[in-house]
């Protein structure tokens, strides 16, 4: 083990869920990962593997057949999966964000329902709000939940789902405006609801279609996918929570937890990326010794190793203020921020370190270097953690009188 990363004050039980991972990783993640990435293929092995491990219910309370464990201990596992291939930690952390949606805000019907199937990975999640005509943008949101007697027609175009082809359950942020006034405030005429399909793409159930796979720089292996919504017939009870307008505050609950997630896989590439500059900078040598040895390259990995600690260290303590059943958006927002930036930073100078291999096919450095601009824009971009930290630090430090 590695002496960068470190986390004090963990139990034995989260020790030994972390040791289980990091040597699932070493031997069934990394041996494969680049080669599986060069052909954009689904991981299959590997996420049947993953729910063996129980990953798919980590967070799932015991009574519903999952390991009940904190969002801390699923942080730790998502950057040592990172770690490996970011790809796969993409693959459980939209099942994980909408597993955590229905334990907090589901019916009890909805809970005794999804969530034993969930943490098998029976039940595989995917969540979608964004759409092709906004990003950010979550109250402009247009794709609609029309009541039709005792059910809803939805009808919209959503864009960016991960896991849109493999997931058999979708939480899918609509507008809802019954029951709401004209003047509403957007964000309060917004419904999430269940939908539940078979994989695959194409017209995967009636008024439902998934079209393709959406072709990527990096990111490959998990699907990232468009949805078209026709006039999908939902019944109202797999409206999330039972009620609808209470879509936008559970569906940022999640958000909060996933980019707790966000800064882990950032963490995790970072700590990869640093193991490869810093093998690499031994093996290979210049005018007469390792290039190691020269001040130019340890100064590069002196920062890199800095920023690792850095970002592990505001992810470990945002993951724990959501634990601790505070709120941590400004905590989650920083440590979003600070491990995406990072994590880009610490892979260009692994690249640099690596000189004209690092632009080899044959040097995982180069599939990384693909990899890490995805964090810059996942789960809300750089620009709009800034805002959110912007605005948090201005109610905490607003002026009195």
């Amino acid at each position: 083990m590695s002496r960068l990363a470190q986390t004090h004050g963990l139990t034995d039980i989260q020790q030994e869920i972390l040791s289980t991972v990091r040597d699932f990783v070493d031997k069934e993640i990394i041996p494969v990962a680049t080669e599986l990435e060069h052909r954009d293929e689904y991981p299959t092995q590997i996420v049947e593997g993953l729910k063996e491990l129980g990953l798919f219910g980590l967070m799932i309370p015991e009574e519903y057949g999952g390991l009940g464990e904190s969002l801390l201990t699923y942080a730790l596992c998502v950057e040592e999966i990172a770690r490996g291939w970011m790809s796969v930690s993409g693959i459980i952390n939209t099942h994980f964000i909408v597993a955590y949606m229905v334990k907090q805000h589901g019916t009890r019907e909805q809970r005794e329902h999804f969530l034993p199937r969930m943490a098998t990975g029976e039940v595989r999640g995917a969540f979608s709000m964004s759409e092709p005509a906004l990003g950010s943008d979550v109250s402009a949101i247009s794709t609609k939940g029309v009541k039709v007697g005792d059910e809803y027609a939805l009808t919209g175009q959503k864009m960016w789902l991960t896991n849109g082809g493999s997931s058999t359950l979708v939480a899918v942020l609509c507008r809802t405006d019954e029951g709401h006034p004209e003047g509403t405030a957007p964000h309060r005429s917004m419904t999430t609801f269940l939908v539940e399909k078979e994989p695959g793409f194409g017209e995967v159930r009636p008024g439902l279609t998934i079209p393709g796979k959406i072709e990527k720089m990096g990111y490959k292996g998990v699907d990232t996918t468009e949805m078209i919504l026709d006039g999908l017939r939902i019944p109202a009870n797999r409206v999330l929570g039972g009620t609808t307008g209470r879509g936008f505050y559970q569906m940022m609950d999640g958000v909060e937890v996933g980019r707790v997630n966000v800064a882990a896989r950032g963490c995790g590439v970072a700590q990869r990326a640093f193991e490869l500059g810093v093998s690499y900078a031994q093996q290979r040598h210049t005018f007469g010794k390792a290039i190691a040895q020269h001040q130019a390259i340890q100064f590069k990995l002196a920062e890199m190793a800095t920023k690792v600690e850095a970002a592990h260290a505001m992810m470990v303590n945002a993951a724990r203020k959501k634990d601790s059943g505070e709120r941590n958006d400004l905590e989650a927002g920083m440590a979003k921020y600070l491990a995406s930036e990072y994590c880009k930073e610490v892979v260009e100078d692994a690249f640099r370190i690596h000189g004209g291999y690092g632009f080899s096919k044959e040097y995982e450095i180069e599939r990384l270097y693909r990899e890490a601009p995805m964090l810059l824009i996942g789960e809300g971009t750089a620009e709009i953690q800034k805002m959110i930290i912007g605005r948090r630090l201005l109610e905490e430090y607003r002026l009195q009188g």
